[in-house]
């Protein structure tokens, strides 16, 4: 990284990719840890898992109707029906040896029961007369209610072949299989399957902890009265919502006023429960740009007092001297919106914090470049961008007949503009909004960013661009 006092003099400006490099050299995945499979949802699994036992473990019926020998229907139709001694129930949670299948013989059973000893398949309900004595059944009669108890006779009008509605024991995993390889992420058919096999708990990499706040002494919560100079908070509520959909553990403080030392407090406060970091606001040039007052002193301090600090105790120190355990870059990078940015670590544990514009719409292209890579490399996944893709720009609906001037972008500068994206064969993207930093309302109607190259200062309607998808 370089330091603090060098970005201030304009010295360097980053370019998007080295920017992002550097960050995702320096955060690393969280260290694993066992969780309860809820838990685990959306988590990163970092060991290989087998199957202890087979899946299904036992041959069992995959309808309900009547368990019998094959054989015993060959011959069975409508107008000459096999008829077949009930001999029994079997259901569900049965160990399903309590009765035996013997030629001509039959057991009524349920979805998921074992298939009992002597039968080779199962004859759904359906196919026959239910034990009524009459014409097909639709439906078995409940325990208490058939005929004759679960005795009696059954008439079955057509033949079944050997296993026929029978799930043989193994037939989805065997004992020994690879169920889920290291670096699966665990969504809800896999925790099925683990649950399936019996595993109460995964081993995975956690879900990263974020901390995202807001800084500005105009900025109020929604659901008050604003006051003269006011606008509300949006930027900690998009954030918090990015970071979520990311796969964080997301705590949203809210703003903070435009005070450095109650900057630094409530850094502290959240140090302990936070892996990563995010503030918006507060890193341009302005007199009351807090974020950098607040953490531009720690890269003017000589290497040697921050080491010294670093090998102290934690315990004592206020949370100005826990705040200065840290160093933060604050850079100009050559990207529209967006230019102003902020990385570093902090506190004793060195935990990441990236520092956002405050602008709606650059914090939160900011967050899609860089905080999103940072939240899902924690995670150890392997998958760390938003789709990219080729697709043709055209003018934005309403535009009218006459074509309108093309796009335009600042030489040196890799432009993100908000666009709608239309898939299929000949993918299209379409400008919606201004290239205006603070217009939420288009940002929301947006599902796509229009990447215009630090070499491209216009793009014609009609031409190819790169378009990163977003959600």
């Amino acid at each position: 990284m370089s330091s603090t006092t060098e970005q201030a003099t304009g010295a360097r400006t980053w370019s998007v990719a080295e920017h992002l490099d550097d960050i995702l050299t320096a955060v690393q995945p969280l260290e694993p840890i066992e969780l309860n499979l809820l838990d685990a949802q959306g988590c990163v699994l970092v060991e290989q898992v087998t199957v202890p036992v087979a899946l299904p473990p036992f041959d069992n019926s995959s309808m309900d109707g009547y368990a019998v020998r094959a054989a015993d229907t060959e011959r069975a139709s409508e107008a000459s029906p096999a008829v077949l001694t009930v001999i029994g129930d079997v259901a569900a949670g049965s160990s399903g040896t309590e009765l035996t299948v013997g030629p001509g013989r039959a057991a009524r059973i349920m979805t998921g029961a074992p298939l009992p000893p002597g039968a080779d398949a199962v004859v759904p309900v359906e196919w026959t007369d239910g034990g009524t004595g009459a014409g097909p059944a639709r439906t078995m009669a409940p325990h208490s209610a058939a005929p004759q108890g679960s005795g009696g006779q059954v008439r079955v009008h057509r033949p079944v072949t050997p296993h026929a509605h029978v799930r043989a024991r193994g037939g989805d995993v065997c004992a020994g299989d690879v169920a889920l390889e290291a670096g699966t992420v665990l969504g809800p058919p896999q925790i099925a399957l683990l649950s399936a096999i019996g595993r109460p708990a995964a081993r995975v990499r956690p879900r990263p902890r974020v901390v995202v706040l807001s800084t500005g002494s105009e900025l109020a919560q929604p659901g008050e009265e604003l006051a003269a100079g006011q606008i509300y908070d949006s930027n900690s509520f998009a954030l918090a919502a990015a970071a979520k959909d990311a796969g964080a553990i997301v705590y949203r403080v809210g703003a903070v006023t435009d005070d450095a030392e109650t900057l630094r407090a409530t850094i502290e406060d959240q140090l302990i429960r936070a892996d990563l970091l995010v503030t918006t606001g507060g890193v341009s040039v302005g007199a009351y740009d807090v974020v950098k007052e607040a953490l531009t002193s720690v890269a003017e301090e000589e290497p040697e007092q921050r080491e010294g600090e670093a090998a102290e105790g934690e315990e004592g120190e206020d949370a100005e001297q826990a705040v200065h355990r840290a160093h933060v870059d604050f850079r100009t990078l050559a990207m529209q919106p967006g230019k102003p940015q902020g990385f570093g670590t902090i506190g004793p544990d060195r935990t990441p914090i990236l520092t956002l514009p405050g602008n709606p719409v650059s914090s939160y292209v900011s967050f899609e470049l860089f905080v999103r890579p940072a939240i899902r490399a924690m995670m150890g996944l392997a998958d760390l961008h938003r789709p990219v893709v080729r697709a043709i720009l055209l003018p934005p609906h309403g535009a009218g007949d006459e074509e309108p001037a093309p796009l335009t972008s600042p030489e040196g500068k890799r432009q993100f503009l908000r666009g709608t994206y239309t898939g299929g064969e000949r993918p299209e993207v379409r400008p919606v909004g201004g290239s205006g930093s603070h217009l939420i309302g288009a940002l929301a109607h947006a599902d796509a960013l229009i990447v215009l190259p630090e070499t491209v200062t216009k793009a014609a309607w009609g031409g190819e661009v790169e378009v990163v998808l977003l959600g």
